[in-house]
């Protein structure tokens, strides 16, 4: 059976077209649009690149263009060609001290040429894919090379603040300086001091106009303010110079020993190439705490971005501009202005190609020390005491400390060597200390192991294990993280013959929790975290009564059998406290001491399948839980007596101060089939009054116009899923109505965001907005590309 197609004469002016039965049409060419948020981030963004790169040009010793050059490189290139959307890129803070060694080194030109080669070392890196390698380096060298530069550089910037010249080195440096305060300039002195003030103090203003006068970067309101102050008062003092771009210099060969220039390449390519893949996983961190971003934006690819940032370098370089890496400062304001794709990026560049070419008169205005203020404050927040707490308590502060101390009198390359030394000597020291000891006490020999269990401590572990006498009761501690597999079948042989000859093993670790037991130990065969999968421990079977018998209570009881509800209460409570208890009991301990600080507001169905801990991986603290028939939220001045749900979602928001309240519905809801099910009039039971706040929901599902909610793409199941679905989406117009709750909304304190889990696939979706569309899917989706383009153009 063949279809008839009409046909028409053929042009034979025109190429002959064939096109396959069925074929889809051709796909019409995309125009490039420019979101508006991604326009006002963009402007956000430049204002704040400009004066930081021409500060960081200058706290380099280069020719000041070259900043702009670098920023410009950074984001048209980087941005369009890199793997991280939202991630910022040009001058950084990071390369300054790498970039002022080159220049005095080998001057600048041939700091240029460096720069091309690291660029094109990053390209052949990114092709061989080991973008993720650089993440291994310990996060203790990587933030004590960064404030071990920053204090390099508020150093050197703090003798052009005071009106002078800095030096080569930290140390000549610092013993130059009191020197320069002895003959300070007063007109620096004053334009620095005033560039800090309106540094730190803006981003502080109160009230309502300040809340929008914040919106302007404080790194421009300073540099903007100490120049026109400068240019009222006539004051004489060194300002910007930016030559001519016909006598700017470009790339040359350089000059100097092989090894030299190959050390050099390798640690511009290192410092660029790590800053910028933390960088990466550092805005992925931000935008995941953007729900409206995680459907458009996807996970950085980080080969893509080492393949960007080497093209940025490679261009940056060869017209003349400083290296190029990824800037967590820019990058950050990138994401907090509203920044929903990488044209924010692109446009930033364009902004900063048109400032280099327009704008010079008013650049020229700049005095050098507010720039010099500016950078020496980025440089000492670069020291930052939040990564100080963090390597303390991982006790890593030496290799910090070595690191720091290193960038700062050695230089960058040596210092991240010496750091690297430490962190692999800190690595082996704790992973051969170990300390074993054996002791008795009433009776029961007690072996104690503190450190890690590894090969190298399996001889003295053996010698000590052997001393326990035959036929004795044993108590086995380990405080240590890791055992290997040598060492953990040293421990089982040894169990196992301790056993066969009459005696007791009581292996556990460092709360006491059991580690192995004993194949007749216990007749229970459930392991602490899986009692909820409706597995019922049972006795061993055992000689006695068969089914047909009778049996008295006592014998009920004691089998367990006959009554398996009567004590299933009783009988969890005491698996909690042998198996789970021990392996809480710190943490509950720590949450008595500091009170309970959730972060989350959930408020969910009271269906006793839906197990909030177990779908949130959560553990005690984390979530504020409210349950109740529907996970309905009671818009105000509805509950008719019942202020429950309302009273606890002002106390998270008012006094916990929770960041997030999410709604949760869920497959198969019995409140959502008694809902369809319910009809007008009758008798008005406590659960029909209560159900009445869904009856929105039945509205706004019947409503003409409205598109249903979808679940991953498909249309819901049948209209209970469908209502399920719309019930979330309800219940959030609900919260938005409680006076909290608008108010935290307002000064972006809070965010909202529903969820709906499906009990029978056991996968959870997260609420997106597409096209006016409610989308749910799936939360561990969002990293595939079919499933971001579904989310941008839904079907």
């Amino acid at each position: 059976m063949s279809a008839c197609v009409p046909t028409r004469a053929a042009d034979p002016t025109r190429p002959a077209q064939v096109h396959q039965p069925h074929s889809p049409p051709p796909t019409p060419p995309r125009r490039f649009r420019v979101a508006g948020a991604d326009l006002s981030a963009s402007i956000a963004v430049f204002l704040i690149a400009l004066p930081l790169s021409l500060g960081i040009a200058l706290a380099t010793g280069a020719p000041l263009q070259a900043g702009l050059v670098a920023a410009a490189a950074g984001g048209l290139l980087a941005g369009r060609l890199g793997g991280s959307p939202l991630q910022v890129s040009g001058p950084a803070a990071g390369l300054t001290l790498v970039t002022a060694e080159l220049i005095q080194r080998y001057g600048w030109r041939a700091t240029c040429a460096i720069t091309v080669l690291a660029g094109i070392t990053q390209l052949g890196l990114g092709c061989l894919r080991v973008a993720r390698t650089a993440l291994a380096v310990s996060p203790a060298i990587v933030h004590g090379m960064l404030a071990g530069i920053g204090v390099t550089i508020a150093v050197a910037q703090l003798h052009i603040v005071l009106g002078g010249i800095p030096q080569s080195s930290v140390l000549d440096n610092l013993v130059g300086l009191p020197e320069q305060v002895a003959r300070l300039h007063s007109a620096a002195v004053s334009m620095s001091v005033l560039t800090l003030v309106l540094l730190f103090a803006w981003p502080r203003l109160p009230g309502r106009t300040g809340r929008v006068l914040r919106k302007v970067p404080a790194a421009l309101v300073a540099v903007a303010g100490a120049t026109l102050t400068a240019s009222l008062a006539g004051l004489t003092l060194p300002r910007v110079e930016l030559p001519s771009w016909s006598s700017h210099a470009l790339a040359g060969l350089p000059e100097g020993p092989v090894l030299g220039i190959v050390a050099a390449v390798l640690t511009v390519t290192l410092v660029c190439s790590v800053q910028s893949l933390l960088g990466a996983v550092a805005v992925d961190k931000l935008v995941s705490g953007r729900p409206e971003l995680q459907g458009r934006v996807g996970r950085s690819r980080l080969d893509r971005e080492l393949l960007g940032q080497g093209a940025a370098n490679v261009v940056s370089g060869a017209l003349g501009g400083l290296p190029v890496a990824g800037v967590a400062v820019r990058s950050s304001a990138n994401v907090q202005a509203g920044a929903v794709s990488r044209n924010s990026t692109i446009l930033h560049g364009v902004f900063v190609v048109i400032a280099a070419l327009l704008m010079v008169p008013i650049l020229e205005l700049i005095p050098l020390a507010s720039l010099a203020a500016l950078v020496m404050a980025v440089g000492i927040q670069m020291v930052s005491l939040h990564h100080i707490r963090t390597v303390t308590r991982h006790r890593e502060v030496l290799v910090y400390a070595v690191t720091t101390l290193g960038v700062v009198f050695l230089g960058v390359l040596e210092g991240v060597a010496l750091g690297v030394c430490v962190a692999v000597g800190v690595a082996l020291q704790r992973l051969g200390h170990t300390r074993i000891t054996h002791e008795e006490r009433e009776g029961v020999h007690h072996v104690h192991v503190r450190g890690q269990l590894t090969f190298l401590a399996v001889p003295r572990l053996s010698r000590t294990l052997h001393l326990v006498p035959r036929g004795t009761d044993v108590v086995v501690r380990l405080d240590g993280s890791f055992m290997d597999h040598a060492a953990y079948e040293s421990l089982q042989d040894w169990q196992s013959t301790h056993i066969a000859q009459g005696g007791t093993v009581d292996l556990g670790g460092r709360t006491g929790t059991r580690i192995a037991e004993p194949a007749n130990s216990g007749h229970c065969r459930c392991r602490p975290w899986t009692p909820w999968r409706n597995h019922q421990c049972h006795a061993a079977p055992e000689p006695g009564p068969q089914p047909s018998e009778a049996l008295s209570d006592g014998q009920e009881d004691e089998l367990g059998e006959a009554r398996p509800s009567g004590h299933q209460l009783a009988r969890g409570i005491s698996a909690f406290q042998r198996n789970t208890a021990p392996l809480v009991r710190d943490e509950l301990a720590r949450l008595a001491r500091e009170g309970q600080q959730p972060s989350q507001l959930f408020l969910t169905c009271a269906d006793s399948r839906l197990v909030t801990s177990m779908i949130t991986s959560s553990g005690p603290g984390d979530l504020f839980v409210v349950r109740n028939v529907g996970n309905l939220v009671p818009p105000p001045g509805k509950e008719s007596g019942d202020d429950s749900v309302a009273a606890a979602i002002e106390y998270a928001v008012d006094v916990l101060k929770v960041r997030s309240i999410t709604v949760c519905g869920h497959s198969g809801c019995g409140a959502m089939q008694a809902l369809l099910a319910s009809e007008p009039g009758g008798t008005l039971t406590p659960l029909k009054r209560w159900l009445r706040h869904g009856r929105p929901s039945l509205d706004r599902m019947a409503a003409d116009g409205r598109p249903w909610a979808r679940i991953a793409g498909r249309a819901p199941a049948d209209a209970v899923e469908q209502l399920c679905l719309t019930n979330v989406v309800q219940q959030l117009e609900h919260l938005r109505a409680h006076e909290s709750v608008a108010r935290a909304l307002r000064e972006g304190a809070l965010e909202l965001q529903g969820m709906y889990f499906h009990v029978g696939e056991a996968q959870a979706y997260l609420l997106a907005e597409a096209d006016g569309d409610e989308l749910f899917d799936h939360v561990g989706a969002f990293d595939h590309a079919g499933v971001v383009e579904e989310l941008r153009h839904p079907a």
